[in-house]
């Protein structure tokens, strides 16, 4: 195909989220890493060929996210939607489970104040609590059900196929509970389905209903729906600046539009982490932020990772068994957890660490009630400079171990940059796809699991709650295997 220019070195913003790859080079490392030449050699190549079956799979209409960004109708009537959930909503409450969720949880988390659930309504400035039910476990369900007002609770239930066992469990839950204590027409005012353009039981019920609906298009699978109403809604409701998220990921995929390996950052990423699997056996990709707030950006960063490579055939139909394997761990925490295994463990890990050069807010360190020069080296700093220090000090530490690493920079974590980092980490991770020659944009093995939790919940119990025969391929529990 064509090759697709570069983005005008003018039209790319330069205050994005930077990626620093120099621990992952040889000559850099004191021993092993990628040799520098090959980046303009045959990983260059490669990922160039990476780029154009993406590039061709975009324009065959395969690939939607990308262009989440600039559909300006999706955004305005995402923010409408937001504006309308009605007045005197005290409490929202996202229900969904994987990308349905862990979007909305990444945006909560990072750009909201900490503990936003516990302040006060002016403190909130008069916008809901935002909860995220997220896993059928029957005593967190009861816990928040009961304890909401719900004449003041607005749901948004969240499934691409609108067929999620867990999720309509939660809506028929949620449902009779809202009959019980409204009446039967209470979800016309109380209730939006985000779920796919046509069909699915989601769409059907909203009509039932007569419930409001939000669109996750077609071609946006659920890991990748984050810029989508699955998560922009959420975020518009509780006050979240959702278009400067959506310019920070327009930013980031213009970035990201050329085939040259040393200006694509996304390109870059996917390149040295999948060379690191494939040829150094370091299969385990460690992504660790040095903030609380994007704890919840590398569980996200889990499920996108993995769901999108592990894959047992490639895009050929060949068995291949391939994938990395995404470790989330937190900075400064796991120092004094973690960092042990990584140092001195099997040399199977590559660490991609996230910094900020602001962290919005600090704290001086006081100085020592005594002299004791334990205190020392922390007089005079703030709680930043430690946690940075911390970072700094576990990226070179490994360095100096042969033990590759990266690190991406951002000036902050405000909503530009977060949108720049979902965008990111989603061009890199369809790159990867094709570097590893398997579909990102599939999950067959999840639909395993699916299909026999249907079949174990028809064989404890079939209608009316009567046991039924167990569905063929679902083995007996006959207690032989017990000790």
């Amino acid at each position: 195909m064509a090759e697709p220019p570069g983005p005008p070195a003018s039209s790319v913003p330069t205050d994005l989220p930077v990626l620093d790859f120099g621990n992952m080079l040889a000559g850099v490392l004191p021993r092993g890493g990628v040799a520098p030449e090959r980046l303009t050699g045959d990983l260059a190549r490669r990922f160039r060929g990476a780029f154009e079956e993406v590039e061709a799979r975009r324009a065959a209409g395969e690939i939607g996210f990308f262009d989440l960004p600039g559909d300006h109708a999706l955004r305005d009537r995402t923010r409408e939607a937001a504006a309308a959930v009605f007045d005197g909503c005290e409490a929202l409450v996202v229900v969904g489970i994987g990308g349905s969720a862990l979007g909305a949880l990444a945006l909560r988390n990072a750009l909201l104040p900490p503990a936003w659930n516990e302040l006060t309504p002016s403190e909130r400035r008069g916008r809901p609590r935002l909860h995220v039910l997220d896993n059928p476990d029957p005593r967190t369900v009861s816990a928040l059900t009961e304890r909401l007002d719900l004449s003041r609770t607005f749901f948004n239930f969240v499934s691409k196929s609108g067929a999620t066992s867990e999720t309509l469990a939660h809506f028929l839950v949620v449902h009779r509970a809202l009959v019980d204590a409204l009446g039967p027409r209470a979800a016309e005012r109380h209730f939006l389905f985000t779920t796919g353009p046509t069909g699915g039981a989601f769409r059907r019920l909203a009509a039932e209903l007569r419930a409001p609906t939000l669109p996750v298009p077609s071609n946006v699978g659920g890991r990748f729906s984050v810029l989508s109403p699955a998560g922009i809604f959420p975020a518009a409701a509780v006050g979240i600046d959702t278009a400067a998220v959506l310019a920070g990921a327009g930013d980031m995929a213009r970035r990201c539009a050329t085939p040259e390996l040393g200006r694509n950052p996304a390109g870059m990423l996917a390149a040295l982490l999948h060379s690191a699997a494939t040829e150094a056996d370091a299969p385990i990709h460690v992504f660790m932020p040095y903030a609380d707030r994007a704890r919840a950006l590398a569980r996200w960063f889990q499920q996108l990772w993995a769901e999108s490579l592990g894959k047992s055939l490639d895009r050929r139909g060949a068995r291949v068994e391939t994938g990395p394997t995404p470790l989330p761990a937190a900075g400064a925490q796991d120092l004094h957890s973690l960092l042990q295994l990584f140092m001195e463990g099997p040399r199977d890990k590559v660490a991609v660490f996230l910094g900020l050069r602001d962290p919005g807010v600090d704290v001086p360190i006081p100085a020592a009630p005594s002299d004791d020069p334990a205190f020392a080296h922390l007089a005079g700093r703030t709680l930043f400079q430690l946690l940075d220090a911390e970072r700094r000090a576990t990226a070179e530490a490994l360095r100096r171990a042969s033990r590759p690493n990266m690190t991406i920079t951002a000036d902050r974590l405000d909503a530009r940059n977060l949108g720049a980092l979902f965008m990111l980490f989603q061009i890199a991770v369809v790159y990867a796809g094709a570097l590893y020659g398997v579909d990102p944009l599939n999950q067959p093995g999840v639909e395993l699991a699916k299909r026999l939790t249907r079949d174990f919940l028809l064989g404890d119990a079939g209608a009316g709650g009567t046991p039924a025969a167990r569905p063929p391929e679902v083995p007996r529990d006959d207690g032989r295997w017990r000790v």
